[in-house]
């Protein structure tokens, strides 16, 4: 049957439905218990009232098994004519898989043993018009998966456990941080200056001001302006914005986890980090040892460390005070069948470099120490090489999970230093510093260190997949062509 018929013909039994007095969307079912719950207190002849999506349905003349799912699970259902007579038997063999359903009913268990419900009463609770995807059991297509994942959470039962998985990594961290102390806040989302990273922004405008906003590429800036009003320890789990490219480690909208601690540095946060993230593993895995993408990861600490600086020196000569053009031939003369042109800035030849560094740190978590400090603006330098920043990330299979900072909180330095990077950077959106930023830091803001962990790369790796859309509910995709 071709889908525009089903269609027709599902929203004639809609029809009929309301030609008989019924609603086939009501207002309210009352369930008394869920299908998890049910299943994990089985008493026999135990009367239940239960709702959920008809997903399987098989007939066999006067009777019929079927199968419905709710969140927590999915339960079979058996309907007799004789038990329930025929006019509810007929009602119930008009239902389509696909239907949301509610039924009132006893358990008991088959001769193999499967809980089932013998139906005594059903209702429609939501009549769906359009049939689940073919094969949907086993639904494969990525372009569907992503665009419609409401079908992707039907059919696949992982998918569902991804996202609840995603849940508690989210809700582990929240207590962790809540337990030591920590003050969860929030900070704004429209800015009139992005700042507080490198990125390009979304750009908007207000009517009410008549001014630009941008959508905000880091909380950074805000939550500093907190430790100076006198909050020493403060998270956000935010939602960030860059627009740039899309990949499998990238989506223009995604998840930090951003957290300062006054009268701490970089070292003080990289222990809060591998405390933080070690216990969050065995948390939700059971074990410091997971697989991702057939490589086992260790996760205790303490985690390794290597020196940013002497890698890019030992592999291509490249020193912290070189000028960008010297970085770019010294690239060149070693990896010549990179694309870089003399117009590249520092921190886009350091990328580059990062980028081949990242597929070193598979077996276990490994922090990066002593970046430049030209390549970092918001950080102290090291005491001991002012060359070098007080700052570390953490990179982990490839990905690039945290970065961390000592925080620079002398005004002064740190008006210079931003006004020099947004001279160095080619971005028309951001010409100018946020000065009332730098107006909070006249105020005294005590020293500290700052995290931002990526949610997103941290539940692609617990959960072992390859694609950050595969851990985002609803992933920006490009629209569809219109259909001719």
């Amino acid at each position: 049957m071709e889908l525009e018929d089903i269609i027709n013909q599902r929203v004639n039994k809609i029809k009929s439905l309301k030609d008989k007095g019924i609603d086939p969307y009501p207002r309210k079912f009352s369930c008394s218990a869920n299908i998890g719950e049910v299943l994990a207190d089985f008493k026999e002849a135990k009367t239940v009232s239960l709702a959920g999506r008809l997903v399987a349905k098989r007939g066999h003349g006067k009777a019929c098994f079927s199968n419905i799912q709710d969140q927590t699970g999915k339960i079979q259902l058996y309907i007799k004519e004789d038990d329930i007579g025929k006019e509810k038997f007929d009602f119930f063999k008009d239902i389509d898989i696909g239907d949301i359903i509610g039924i009132k009913g006893e358990l008991f268990k088959t001769h193999t043993g499967e809980i089932t419900v013998k139906i005594n009463d059903v209702q429609v609770l939501s009549k769906a018009i359009k049939p689940l995807p073919e094969k949907w059991h086993g639904l494969k297509d990525i372009e569907i998966r992503y665009r419609q994942r409401y079908l992707d959470l039907i059919a696949n039962k992982e998918v569902k456990e991804i996202f609840e998985a995603r849940s508690k990594i989210i809700g582990f961290i929240r207590k962790f941080l809540d337990d030591k102390g920590y003050l969860e806040v929030e900070t704004p989302m429209l800015q009139p200056i992005p700042g507080g990273a490198a990125g390009r922004p979304f750009k908007s405008f207000h009517n009410e001001f008549d001014m630009d906003v941008y959508l905000r590429i880091a909380p950074e800036l805000y939550l500093k302006r907190l430790l100076v009003g006198g909050f020493d320890k403060v998270y956000e789990i935010n939602r960030s914005f860059r627009n740039e490219g899309v990949s499998t480690r990238h989506n223009p909208e995604f998840t930090m986890l951003e957290v300062y601690t006054a009268y701490a540095d970089y070292e003080d946060v990289m222990k809060l980090t591998e405390d933080l993230v070690s216990s969050l593993v065995m948390s939700i895995k059971g074990t410091t040892k997971i697989d991702y993408q057939g490589k086992t990861i260790d996760w205790a600490p303490p985690w390794d460390r290597r020196s940013f600086a002497k890698v890019v020196k030992d592999m291509f000569d490249i020193n912290p005070d070189d000028e960008a053009k010297v970085m770019v031939e010294k690239l060149k003369a070693k990896r010549t069948h990179i694309d870089v042109t003399d117009k590249l800035t520092r921190s886009q030849v350091m990328k580059i470099v990062e980028d081949m560094l990242q597929q070193e740190a598979v077996s276990k978590p490994l922090f990066f120490i002593d970046y430049f400090s030209s390549l970092s603006p918001l950080s102290k330098k090291k005491k001991d090489n002012p060359l070098l920043a007080e700052r570390f990330e953490l990179f982990v299979a490839g990905l690039e999970i945290a970065n961390a900072y000592s925080e620079l909180n002398d005004p002064q330095e740190q008006s210079l230093r931003l006004k020099e990077e947004i001279e160095a950077r080619d971005n028309p959106d951001i010409k100018k510093i946020d000065e009332d930023f730098i107006e909070a830091l006249e105020y005294g803001m005590p020293p500290a260190g700052g995290l931002g962990i990526g949610i997103d790369r941290l539940v692609m790796l617990l959960t072992d997949q390859p694609s950050i859309k595969d851990v985002i509910l609803f992933p920006l995709l490009k629209q569809k062509e219109e259909q001719e």
